[in-house]
């Protein structure tokens, strides 16, 4: 496996308790990143604490803490926020705003359709086979099963030779391993690129963390991140809409 040159690692902010960064597709957010900042500041012990995560294959905004007191403080929020949006999906309306926020953009196969109009809340219960790596929806809750939640919007179209895409901009309600790829796809949606759930797109998947909303552990001022479209395919095909 080739090494990565820790210089290259794209830095948004950082402080003496966090650092945001734009984690490159294949670099592991719970070990890779980890590892290349303790070498980008040259100290083998200095603690890194990843408060979420991202699939290696997906790129985009991470935040890490950099001393324990802000990590737990960041997992709290996440914590809150979930709390937020499980009342939210119960029916409820509640008074403050999450303090954490992640939005995505992909990357779909298809058009909007009867399975997937031009924007709402997907709502599934998935189950995790560690065994096999994959990720499946079923039909009712049971053991090993999570709900899964999020709200997404179609915020634009392309005609391409093998038919339609779309982009997607998705807000996540709660944090599924695989979820953004399993909800699309169990709905002949899959991602471009997502060859484990269905995609024919040969090419790297189609999935980047694109907002990060957050407030700072030490001052409670809110912090808010935001990437560009990616460079290359499918993301060009966006790029001027």
């Amino acid at each position: 496996m080739a090494t990565r040159d820790p210089k290259n690692l794209p830095i948004l902010y950082e402080d003496n308790a966090l650092i945001v960064l734009n984690k490159p597709a294949g670099l592991s957010s719970e070990e890779g990143v980890p590892a290349l900042l303790r070498e980008s500041w040259s100290r083998p012990e200095a603690y890194v604490g990843a408060v979420h995560r991202l699939d290696t294959a997906v790129s985009g905004l991470m935040v890490y803490a950099k001393a324990p007191a802000a990590a737990a403080d960041l997992s709290r929020q996440i914590t809150r926020s979930q709390q937020f949006y499980a009342r939210l999906d119960a029916g409820e309306a509640p008074e403050q705003a999450p303090p954490f926020v992640k939005r995505y953009r992909a990357v779909l196969a298809g058009g909007a359709d009867e399975a997937l109009p031009e924007a709402g809340v997907l709502r599934d219960y998935l189950f995790k086979d560690s065994r096999a790596g994959r990720v499946y929806p079923v039909s009712r809750p049971r053991k090993g099963v999570r709900e899964a939640v999020l709200e997404y919007r179609l915020a634009a179209w392309v005609s391409t030779e093998a038919g339609p895409v779309s982009l997607a901009e998705i807000t996540l309600h709660t944090g599924r391993t695989h979820q953004i790829r399993v909800q699309f796809a169990s709905r002949k949606h899959p991602l471009w690129g997502d060859g484990k759930y269905g995609s024919r797109r040969k090419g790297a998947l189609a999935l980047q963390s694109a907002g990060l909303e957050f407030l700072h552990p030490l001052t409670g001022n809110p912090l808010s991140f935001s990437l560009p479209l990616p460079a290359g395919q499918p993301w060009a095909l966006f790029s001027q809409n």
